[in-house]
């Protein structure tokens, strides 16, 4: 396939033919086939393997979401969610574990850049064009991380417990972390070493296997006054943080893609392609996974663009959660049946991605986003034909 061309005429009139360096679409593309083709050994080892991580970077990945001012492609910004989402759905179809860790790393420099500050942003960007992994961590265990400030003004903070679930433990580097505080909740910016810190030990779950989740245990960290990120309370501000969850909506469709796309495989290769109930499957999997993909434009346009009513943009973006779930557990059961036995036997791909999906659509309080959906929409005055036309 020729190389798009540009035209660049010096003096004299000579014209030099320069290609054009490929779009992000297409480098997203070609590092989806990679990751497709590592995913069976990082599952097998329980952790994505470096060089992995230097495709990404070396496809300009890692650093898209950044700002332009800072080396970035200002992926990030709002006017490019369209794209972030299709970028999100081809790095999920080629591993969903990549796809997890590069969605965290993306909403950490979204937050960062949203609430914090001009030096504290060209600092991120640093670390990240260095080849930094961000992330963030927020789960906590019963006592939850603290971050108190230092006996002597001025002098920072100190952090006391630790973060569970943190998945990148041991290669994220750069994470963007929650905490509590005299103040409420704030958001700390660490600067840590590989494996610093970090217990995965206890990752063993049935999914996900290499997104290396772990423990990081954090006591006793001294941290500069400049690591606090904006203000008490910003990670929870509305419509931000529940109106975000169409991104891994996206990375967990792209999985879905990627498991209609072996089933078509499958199919065709057994000539089985012309039996009249594997074609209700096919186009039931595809007919769901389209559906899923229009929620998750709409909720990404909607947060981009502002609504008039921003409990209605959670609200959309609570339902595109329920949607896409609906879908996606709708896709795995009719491609397992179409499968059959071979579809739970490894090193099927599709063990392995359905595995993965199943463990990765266990998003935090599914019963809670649903219940604030429904009660958004009962608490409207607009009938429901109407409820989604503001902007």
């Amino acid at each position: 396939m020729n190389k798009p061309q540009r035209q660049t005429a010096f003096g004299g009139g000579a014209v030099v033919r320069v290609a054009e360096p490929p779009s992000l679409l297409a480098r997203a593309g070609a590092l989806s086939a990679f990751l497709f083709g590592e995913a069976e050994r990082a599952d097998a080892s329980g952790r994505i393997a470096p060089g992995t991580w230097d495709a990404v970077f070396d496809a300009g990945l890692s650093s898209a979401p950044l700002p332009a001012r800072h080396g970035g492609e200002d992926l990030g910004e709002p006017t490019r969610h369209a794209e972030l989402a299709r970028v999100l759905r081809l790095i999920g179809a080629g591993d969903l574990s990549v796809g997890r860790l590069f969605e965290g790393h993306v909403n950490a420099i979204a937050l960062v850049c949203r609430y914090g500050t001009e030096e504290q942003i060209a600092d991120l960007a640093a670390s990240v064009r260095g080849g930094a992994l961000s992330a963030v961590w927020g789960a906590d265990d019963a006592e939850g991380l603290r971050a108190e400030r230092a006996e002597r003004a001025g002098q920072g903070w100190q952090l006391r417990g630790r973060k569970i679930l943190a998945s990148g433990a041991g290669f994220v580097t750069r994470p963007l972390v929650t905490a509590k505080s005299d103040e409420g909740q704030v958001l700390v910016l660490l600067q840590l070493g590989p494996d610093e810190r970090a217990d995965i030990t206890g990752w063993t779950a049935r999914g996900m296997r290499s997104t290396a989740t772990g423990t990081v245990e954090l006591s006793g960290l001294q941290l500069p006054p400049g690591a606090m990120v904006g203000l008490p309370g910003d990670l929870m501000r509305q419509p931000h943080f529940s109106g975000g969850a169409w991104r891994f909506c996206a990375v967990q469709l792209g999985a879905a893609d990627r498991i209609v796309d072996l089933f078509g495989e499958h199919l065709r290769s057994r000539g089985r392609d012309g039996d009249p109930y594997q074609l209700q499957r096919v186009t039931a999997c595809v007919a769901a996974t389209t559906t899923a993909g229009f929620w998750v434009a709409e909720a990404a346009r909607r947060l981009a663009e502002g609504c008039d009513d921003p409990e209605l943009t959670v609200a959309f973006a609570n339902l595109t959660r329920t949607v896409c779930e609906r879908a996606m557990l709708d896709v795995m059961e009719a491609v397992q049946r179409g499968v059959g036995l071979g579809s739970f036997i490894r090193p099927h791909p599709i063990e392995r991605i359905t595995r993965d999906l199943s463990t990765y659509l266990r998003q935090p309080v599914p019963d809670l986003a649903m219940a604030d959906a429904g009660r958004a929409v009962l608490a409207s005055a607009r009938p429901i034909g109407d409820l989604w036309s503001g902007r």
